[in-house]
């Protein structure tokens, strides 16, 4: 079945390989193909369409019968609209969705597939890796080789948090979360977790123990969100939950950048209330070049970047590539963000 894809971001040749074979016409940018395949520096350093030239290229070659996406293109009513009545699919190389209308898919009967699994285990490295950095003082450390602070041996300069049998909690204890468990018990930490749901089958499996928000806050040593951005999350960590944290505590996110105020997180660092942290995600993303938290020594921060391993984001690619052709042919989509409605069918 021949169709045609409005694709936002440049393919690796994997993907667009069997997007071709399941009979696609790719429609994006001319510059996309000068850019060679996934090895060369300017397919790396090439972002893709943001939605104003997404929209202008739909205004000349519509319609399309699906759209392959990124983040930073805003699949907007706008969008939707000019793509025309026969646009079966929205596909995104990304587990969050939030920068698609999801009630104007749904509403037109537009499925939404996303790529949640594939990266979770190098998003659980990311949170070990910045677990380890933010506690060991690795930023501060690097820093003193470089201005040249580094001298002679002294008993308790650049002394940080051990991991190995901190008390680390988890809050959420989803798909990510019960991975990040899985490494943490290497560790032999305290595992501790809260969560709207126990689990108390990977209470068994990863030797964790199920306590409420507050208790977590104040009992661990690391804090680790692992949770999705729902109205009653936004913010969940502020100055108020800094609070509740021991003075040492390293907070630990990779979750969803506006799970924490950022303001407030440069309060608690600048005053002592929390040790330390470090971010793969903020709020905003690109973080401004003048935010305060980039001053602090104690935050880590780096460019959301946890599922960057070239593995997984071609395997990214491929599910997106998947739920997209399973769409056009009327099956079931490998990974599908499913209408409230139909989740609660499952």
């Amino acid at each position: 079945m021949s169709f045609r894809v409005l694709v936002t971001v440049p393919l690796p040749t994997k993907a667009r390989s069997l997007l071709e074979r399941s009979g696609a016409e790719i429609v994006y940018p001319s510059r996309f193909h000068a850019l060679g395949d996934e090895n060369s520096a300017a397919f790396v350093l090439e972002a893709g369409l943001k939605t104003e030239e997404a929209l202008a290229i739909l205004k000349r070659e519509k319609p399309v019968d699906a759209i392959f996406t990124t983040l930073i293109c805003k699949i907007n009513k706008e969008i939707l609209d000019t793509a025309g009545p026969q646009l079966k699919v929205v596909s995104t190389v990304s587990v969050g969705y939030d920068h698609i209308s999801l009630d104007e898919c749904w509403t037109r009967g537009i499925l939404v597939g996303h790529t949640p699994g594939v990266l979770s285990d190098s998003t659980a490295d990311m949170a070990i890796t910045l677990c380890l950095a933010a506690g060991r003082r690795i930023p501060e450390a690097r820093q003193a080789v470089l201005d040249g602070s580094w001298g002679d041996w002294r008993p308790l300069w650049m002394c940080g948090m051990d991991l190995h049998h901190a008390t680390v909690g988890i809050v959420g204890l989803g798909r990510i979360g019960q991975i990040v468990a899985k490494r943490l018990k290497a560790f032999d930490c305290n595992l501790i977790y809260s969560d709207v749901i126990r689990n108390e089958a990977a209470e068994k499996e990863f030797g964790l123990h199920y306590v409420d928000f507050d208790d977590l806050l104040q009992r661990a040593d690391f804090v680790l969100p692992h949770i999705p951005l729902l109205p009653e999350t936004r913010k969940l960590f502020n100055l108020k939950t800094f609070k509740k944290m021991k003075k040492s505590a390293i907070f630990v996110n990779t979750s969803r950048g506006p799970v924490c105020d950022m303001d407030d997180l440069y309060t608690a660092l600048k005053t002592g209330e929390i040790a330390a942290a470090g971010l793969d995600v903020t709020d905003p993303e690109p973080l401004p070049p003048s935010h305060p938290l980039l001053t602090l020594p104690n935050c880590l921060i780096v460019p959301h970047v946890a599922s960057a391993s070239i593995r997984t984001r071609l395997d990214m690619f491929d599910l997106a590539v998947r739920n997209t052709i399973a769409a056009i042919n009327g099956k079931p989509l490998p990974s599908e963000v499913k209408p409230p409605s139909a989740k609660s069918k499952l």
